[in-house]
């Protein structure tokens, strides 16, 4: 089968196309023709430095998400998700690939109204950006400045905050493209590269924060006393460096995110399909590249110049 293999740590050009075998699948396990590859900042920094939440070592297929219809089975595994629409990590392996091996329990099946782009756009995003929302708890009434608001994660925060009745101001290296998406959306767009970005900014009662750096301690400097932050992300390269005295002596709370168990990741990922379907939250896809061009997409991503979603298309 066709696959993309991470041949040594590094830049993008140690993704490389090639074959790999198909792959057969154990107890409890599937195999999913893939139809669509999601790609991840994580990823990118994991093919770079080999650090991060996967155990991946090359020579190996990377990927951990992928959607498609499930084409062969175990014996152990129930035989009416033969043909199954699904959305499903796969560890960090894998899925670059035309056919991927996943646990059977980790698939989630997928709406018949929802595409299976959308499905993968909203996998790794959207249990992200939900369970930050419920870590800053409630929004109503309130004003949420979201970082890196054009990205995956994001363009679902700004949604979803709007959604819970807040007034959402997305930051972003702006293009005319991000601003136009971002106004789309509902928030007022704002561009994080000036140097005067925050002043004329009003105060904000939550930060989502997936940049770090510089950025997010000049977004710290916006909230009000009895403000909540969450940093889950590092564009910057480094995390927002905001002491616990600080926050405590401004009367704002450093809010931590949560792992979910597997079975809340899968709860998670079936809302957010759901509320897709019903059309309450839509993902951006804003990049797509076939297989083979895995590097394209993951140097496209470091370019920090992608909007929304990146996926790659498999068939």
């Amino acid at each position: 089968m066709r696959a993309v293999w991470l041949t040594e740590f590094g830049g993008p050009e140690t993704l490389v196309g090639g074959d790999a075998p198909d792959p057969i699948p154990g107890p409890g396990q599937v195999v999913v023709d893939v139809a669509y590859a999601g790609v991840t900042f994580v990823e990118t920094q994991y093919r770079r430095t080999g650090l991060g939440p996967f155990t991946l070592r090359p020579p190996a297929v990377p990927g951990n998400g992928v959607s498609g219809v499930v084409a062969s089975i175990a014996d152990d595994v129930d035989p009416t998700l033969l043909g199954a629409r699904v959305v499903t990590s796969t560890g960090g392996r894998g899925g670059y690939a035309e056919r991927a091996l996943a646990d059977a329990s980790d698939l989630v099946v997928v709406p018949d109204g929802v595409a299976l782009d959308a499905a993968v756009a909203l996998l790794a995003d959207g249990r992200t950006a939900q369970l930050n929302l419920r870590a800053v708890g409630p929004l109503t009434g309130r004003r949420v400045l979201v970082l890196a608001a054009a990205g995956g994660v994001g363009t679902l925060q700004v949604q979803l905050a709007r959604a819970a009745g807040a007034t959402v101001l997305g930051a972003a290296g702006l293009t005319p493209a991000k601003a136009d998406l971002l106004a789309d959306l509902g928030a007022e767009p704002v561009d994080y590269r000036r140097p005067d970005w925050t002043a004329a900014l009003p105060p904000v009662d939550v930060v989502l924060d997936g940049v770090g750096g510089s950025v997010a301690a000049r977004a710290f400097d916006l909230l009000r006393p009895g403000g909540r932050m969450l940093s889950y992300g590092l564009a910057a390269g480094t995390w927002a460096d905001i002491a616990p005295d600080t926050a405590a002596a401004r009367g704002v709370t450093l809010v931590k995110g949560s792992r979910p168990t597997a079975a809340e990741a899968r709860d998670l990922v079936t809302a957010i399909l759901a509320a897709a379907e019903t059309g309450q939250v839509r993902p951006v896809i804003g990049q797509r590249f076939p297989l083979e061009r895995a590097a394209d997409a993951h140097a496209a991503i470091e370019s920090r110049a992608t909007i929304g979603k990146t996926v790659l298309e498999v068939r």
